[in-house]
């Protein structure tokens, strides 16, 4: 049982277009990463789509075996990202230029700009600036998203530790 004056977990929300390929694989990959170090009472992750056409489907079924054959189990439902997730979460990582649009949308008057990042900006080894749609096409695709968010999640995990709080994107 926490304290009463633990410091409360950072809450994490991966954003993608449709909540199951790209941002699904994002949080259970963070959630693995998180786990590996011991952190799940500080960190907490879900995640979240800006479109409603997948609410309730499981993960892409192309990219759990992806994961899976890295170690990786995927869990989930699909959610449409709302406003009252700007208030609930400390960071709202989009996975493309896109994404982050249609999140900026809903927050017209820029009060929670600050927590909102695009993914690829924690990556230490792809010059990437987004995390690619693979629904479309074969399972390299798959395999692709997945380092890139390995990348990423490293980054971001790193970042976490060191400054909890989100900054301003640049």
């Amino acid at each position: 049982m926490s304290s009463p004056n633990a410091t409360p977990p950072i809450k994490l929300l991966f954003v993608c277009l449709g909540n199951i390929c790209r941002s699904p694989a994002a949080e259970n990959l963070m959630n693995h990463l998180i786990e590996a170090q011991g952190l799940s009472d500080r960190i907490t992750c879900d995640s979240a789509g800006t479109s409603g056409y997948h609410i309730g489907d499981p993960p892409d079924r192309r990219m759990t075996l992806a994961a899976r054959q890295r170690g990786i189990p995927m869990q989930g439902a699909a959610r449409q990202f709302q406003r009252s997730d700007f208030e609930h979460f400390d960071w709202i990582l989009a996975m493309d230029e896109d994404n982050y649009d249609d999140i900026l949308r809903l927050d017209p008057q820029g009060q929670y700009r600050h927590k909102v990042r695009l993914m690829c900006d924690f990556c230490t080894h792809s010059k990437a600036r987004s995390v690619p749609d693979p629904y479309y096409g074969g399972p390299e695709g798959f395999n692709k998203v997945l380092d890139l968010l390995a990348d990423a999640c490293e980054g971001l995990l790193t970042h976490l530790q060191t400054s909890p709080e989100p900054l301003p994107r640049a």
